[in-house]
């Protein structure tokens, strides 16, 4: 009896498929080197630099310069021409010279004092009655802060 040939798995496969990826293989690498080409020509500009991709951070533009300034609640920082022109470098000592809601304007006169500058000194030689006024005046602390039974107990 002659002995049958005997191959493999693997060699019976590859020579089945072998031919249909040699015909494929041309069309996909011409589709890919297409692909390609088209996204490098959206990504240059004209004079030839790359274009900057999207979604990068772009730069905060410069913030212009404070002219006007008011002491309320929502005041942050103390602009350098309102240090300039009290001489006060905090918003507290700035709201207890001239008052909450104070309004400083560059290159203006300063908001009038109200009573807690030179009133103040007024009454306080006025005697003890003025004192006690000025204790009531109102005086800012902060809350100390919230124990909570859970928190506390070390649940």
């Amino acid at each position: 009896m002659p002995q049958a040939r005997r191959d493999t798995l693997d060699s019976i496969v590859a020579a089945a498929i072998a031919p249909a990826i040699a015909r494929a293989s041309g069309s996909i690498a011409r589709a890919i080197a297409a692909m390609v080409a088209g996204e490098l020509e959206k990504q240059l500009v004209p004079n030839g630099r790359a274009r900057q991709a999207r979604g990068a951070a772009t730069r905060r533009s410069a913030r212009g310069e404070i002219t006007k300034w008011v002491a309320d609640r929502r005041a942050r920082r103390v602009p350098n021409f309102v240090i300039e022109a009290t001489g006060l470098d905090t918003k507290k000592k700035i709201v207890a010279k001239y008052g909450e809601d104070a309004v400083f304007e560059k290159s203006k006169p300063l908001p009038h004092e109200t009573g807690t500058g030179a009133a103040r000194e007024m009454k306080m030689k006025a005697g003890i009655g003025a004192a006690r006024e000025m204790k009531a005046a109102r005086e800012v602390k902060a809350k100390p802060p919230t124990i909570r039974k859970a928190a506390a107990s070390g649940k």
